[in-house]
C-alpha cells in the first residue's frame, strides 16, 4: 500500500471511530437529528438485543425520541476495544465494547449493562454512514429503588426480555 492510501486509510479509520462517537454522545445528549444524520438515508439496519429490529433510520429515531428522550431518563454511552476492519475504500466493519448506564425515574431503576456492538460503515460522496448497527448484550445489572431510597438488585447476570422491563 502506498504512502497516500495508507494516510487515506488512516483518515478513514478517524472518521469513522468520530462518526460513532458522534452516535453514542448524541444518544446521551437526547439529540435525535443527530442520531439520525449518523444513520445510513438509505436503508440502515439496526438491531439490538432487546428491542425491536428497525430497517430505517426515521422508524428508529422516532422509537429513540419517544423512549430514550423522556423525561427523567438519563443514559450512557462508554464504548471502547473498537476495531475497525475496512472490506474496501467505500465499506469497513467495526466491533465496540460498550458500557451502558440507564438511570429510570419513573420506574426507579439504575441499570448496567455490557454491550457487544457489530457495525457497518459504508462512504458515500465523501463521508462515512452507520449502513447496519447490531448489538448483543453480554451482562446486566439492574438495580431498583425503594421508596427510601434503598438500592435493590432486581436483576445480576444476563438480562432478558426487552429493555426496561
Amino acid at each position: 500500500m502506498e504512502l497516500e492510501d495508507r494516510i487515506l486509510r488512516l483518515e478513514d479509520d478517524r472518521a469513522i471511530r468520530d462518526l460513532k462517537a458522534r452516535y453514542l454522545r448524541a444518544c446521551d445528549l437526547k439529540q435525535p437529528e443527530v442520531v439520525r444524520e449518523t444513520l445510513h438515508p438509505g436503508n440502515a439496519i439496526i438491531e439490538f438485543e432487546g428491542f425491536p429490529a428497525f430497517r430505517n433510520r426515521d422508524d428508529f429515531v422516532a422509537i429513540y425520541a419517544e423512549m430514550g428522550c423522556a423525561p427523567g431518563i438519563f443514559d450512557m454511552h462508554h464504548a471502547a476495544n473498537g476495531i475497525i476492519e475496512f472490506e474496501s475504500d467505500c465499506r469497513a466493519s467495526g466491533k465496540w465494547s460498550l458500557g451502558f448506564h440507564n438511570i429510570n425515574l419513573t420506574l426507579r431503576t439504575f441499570t448496567q449493562m455490557g454491550v457487544e456492538y457489530e457495525d457497518v460503515y459504508v462512504k458515500e460522496s465523501g463521508r462515512w454512514w452507520i449502513a447496519e448497527t447490531r448489538s448483543h448484550r453480554t451482562s446486566a445489572l439492574v438495580h431498583g429503588v425503594d421508596s427510601h431510597s434503598n438500592s435493590v438488585v432486581k436483576s445480576m447476570g444476563e438480562m432478558t426480555g426487552a429493555f426496561g422491563e
